[in-house]
């Protein structure tokens, strides 16, 4: 398995916290869903106690004070029936009470409907009717008998039968009250429970929730934490194998670089030489020739003019490989001096301006950015159907400016499938050689308004003085 596969299965591998994440993101929620179920619930309850049972034994109780008081009102009058034996017939009261009978039976109705029904609540409430209609019995007879003219037999009555009654009713009520009092009391604590179960789950929930959540964050801690380093381990593994190929592409360059040396010094050496001296050769072979022979001399000077030629384009690709003018006169002229070749060659009027003071750059540094450029025009040449390029070069706070652009057909950047694979290879090689010189380069393009690229190399402080003759 070779070793981007190998990075790519550890990538596969790491665990993703993603899962577990919502898992725990849906318990608590869930928790958190029905916690809010169970507190609506329980507020609606104590809402409901407090008003069918709270207000209830409220209005239960007023029924029972009127009671109380109906009770007391009567005892003041068998009292007055008692006391007024002369100047007030005892037929008299009969009005006064039926009234007091008729309200105390319309509020033990009452009592009854507001009430909290219990067994031994229930048991009183039944006594206090039969109570009340018992009394009510006996003092209609007591009244029948004072119609008739049995006054002393009707206050006797009263005194014995009426009085015990009306105590009775007045134990009843005192015993509703109680229980009334203790319905109240158990309704207060039944609340009070209440509340404090809700505290308490509120407490636990709350608790759990905290304990989910720490947890879920401890993982989260954890698994981040186990998968940045995992990250972080296949990056600086990364980052050293781009720093090794980095290393074996510059490598590349500079092969490239003393392999094109080589090439242009036999071709303008060797080969040159060779041709050379069969172009000698030939002029001398026309001289010798005997008889005035046209036929002969017109061959010979033929494949004179082709060895010339030949000869010509030798020194010609050995410049482009590797110029000599270069290491000679300088990095602006031997721009300028391929930017003419470059029009001759590719039919693209190609303008040069700008000059570099003689030792800003040398030769070994200067060279890289001849082959940015001439990478530049080849793309330019290729693909941008320009009719028109420009390179200027400008020494602007202590760094060489480079721009090259051109009039063509331009591209969109972030769009790959512009380019052809070769071209990645061209620009990834421009801007290693940028790089390498710690320098930067940036390519503007769009549809329609050509390409700019800008190049931007940092010089060395002081150059040497010296006379830079003019290129032919």
């Amino acid at each position: 398995m070779s070793e981007s596969a190998s990075q790519y299965e550890q990538l596969r591998k790491i665990p993703s916290p993603s899962t577990r994440l919502w898992i725990g993101l849906c318990i608590i929620l869930s928790i958190f869903l029905v916690f809010v179920v169970y507190s609506s619930r329980q507020i609606r309850w104590l809402e409901d106690f407090q008003v069918n049972v709270v207000q209830n034994n409220r209005k239960a109780s007023l029924q029972l004070s009127r009671l109380q008081n109906d009770a007391y009102l009567l005892a003041l009058s068998l009292q007055g029936v008692m006391l007024s034996k002369s100047g007030y017939p005892v037929r008299d009261w009969q009005p006064e009470f039926t009234r007091l009978r008729n309200d105390m039976e319309n509020a033990a109705v009452l009592e009854g409907r507001y009430a909290v029904d219990t067994p031994a609540s229930h048991d009183k409430r039944i006594q206090l009717r039969q109570a009340l209609a018992d009394f009510g019995t006996t003092a209609d007879g007591i009244f029948a008998l004072a119609r008739q003219g049995k006054t002393e037999e009707a206050r006797k009555l009263i005194e014995t039968e009426l009085g015990n009654k009306r105590a009775v009713i007045s134990e009843i009520i005192f015993r509703l009250l109680v229980l009334n009092d203790q319905a109240q009391s158990n309704a207060a604590d039944r609340i009070n429970a209440t509340y404090e179960n809700v505290k308490t789950d509120i407490l636990l929930i709350t608790a759990l929730l905290f304990l989910l959540a720490l947890g879920t964050g401890l993982y989260t801690f954890e698994a981040n934490k186990k998968t940045f380093a995992k990250l972080q381990h296949l990056a600086e593994q990364l980052q050293v194998q781009s720093g090794q190929l980095r290393k074996l592409s510059w490598k590349l360059i500079e092969v490239q670089e003393e392999t094109l040396r080589r090439v242009a010094r036999d071709l303008h050496d060797e080969f040159g030489q060779i041709l050379t001296a069969i172009g000698v050769m030939l002029n001398r072979a026309g001289r010798k020739a005997h008889g005035p022979d046209p036929a002969l001399i017109a061959e010979l000077e033929y494949v004179k003019s082709i060895v010339e030629e030949t000869l010509a384009k030798v020194r010609d690709q050995s410049q482009m490989f590797r110029p000599g003018v270069l290491d000679d006169f300088g990095l602006d002229q031997t721009l300028e001096w391929f930017t003419r070749q470059f029009t001759r060659q590719a039919g693209i009027d190609v303008h040069f301006s700008g000059a570099l003071a003689s030792g800003r750059l040398p030769p070994e540094e200067s060279i890289h950015v001849y082959r940015i450029v001439q990478e530049a025009l080849n793309n330019v040449a290729r693909h941008s159907r320009a009719t028109e390029a420009w390179v200027e070069m400008e020494e602007r706070e202590r760094e060489l400016r480079l721009e090259i652009r051109d009039n063509g057909v331009g591209f969109e950047v972030g769009n790959p499938a512009e380019r052809s694979p070769n071209d990645g290879i061209g620009l990834m090689g421009m801007r290693e050689r940028a790089e390498h010189l710690n320098g930067t380069i940036e390519m503007q393009s769009a549809p329609g308004k050509g390409t700019t690229i800008n190049v931007r190399i940092p010089l060395k402080k002081a150059p040497e003085t010296r006379v830079a003759e003019k290129v032919g």
